[in-house]
């Protein structure tokens, strides 16, 4: 089928997406409901609707990022992960996507707790805390790391919660979640080939996981 001219235009008006971004499309689909929860610049969020066809919806917590993607076409409003949720009926979407915005929240069980009743499925994404590089740095350097995936120095980072793939494990287990599809994403967002979480935790800079209620 013919590619339209308004998608190809709202494409272009959009960054490359990163891999992860790719992997989480990937997870999701076609022509199905999709909340993404921290949206951003909407890259994820148009990725979805031109390339799986799903009826894609967004909540942001900045006003301009709101603006950038409605300007350019998504449906996206201005919604705070730790506070709105909680006013959206159960099951309302097929998934609903948190995509590296997991730390930085203020109430990370309650914000997975919303997104499981609220989606059939949960995709979450969050830079692994656990990977060796970070270890390293605290251990031999004593300083708050600083690496590619967490480039702000500690006094200007908005991570709040420092997550690890085994900490995010342990919550899942918490909260009685199913994990459909787990993966643990290496230097240059490439997925780990061992299928191993103490590996995942130890050597992946990301983790991403589709869940389920059981």
């Amino acid at each position: 089928m013919l590619e339209s001219h308004s998608f190809r235009r709202r494409r272009a008006a959009f960054p490359a997406p990163r891999v992860d971004e790719l992997l989480i499309a990937d997870m999701v689909e076609p022509h199905s409901r999709v909340l993404d929860v921290g949206c951003g610049d909407g890259t994820l969020l148009n990725l979805l609707s031109t390339e799986r066809g799903v009826d894609a919806r967004g909540i942001e917590l900045s006003h301009k990022g709101v603006n950038d993607c409605v300007a350019k076409g998504l449906s996206v409003i201005q919604g705070d992960a730790d506070t709105d949720l909680e006013n959206y009926p159960d099951d309302a979407f097929d998934y609903v996507i948190l995509s590296q915005t997991l730390q930085a929240t203020r109430h990370p069980r309650q914000v997975l707790e919303h997104m499981l009743r609220i989606g059939r499925h949960a995709i979450v994404s969050f830079p692994n805390f656990g990977h060796w590089r970070i270890r390293a740095q605290i251990a031999f350097l004593g300083h708050m790391p600083v690496t590619p995936n967490l480039q702000a120095p500690w006094y200007d980072t908005p991570n709040i919660h420092f997550c690890t793939i085994s900490d995010f494990l342990d919550l899942a287990k918490a909260l009685d979640a199913r994990i459909e599809r787990g993966v643990a994403l290496g230097r240059f967002g490439t997925p780990l080939k061992a299928n191993a979480p103490w590996v995942w935790n130890l050597f992946g800079e990301q983790g991403m996981f589709r869940l389920t209620r059981k």
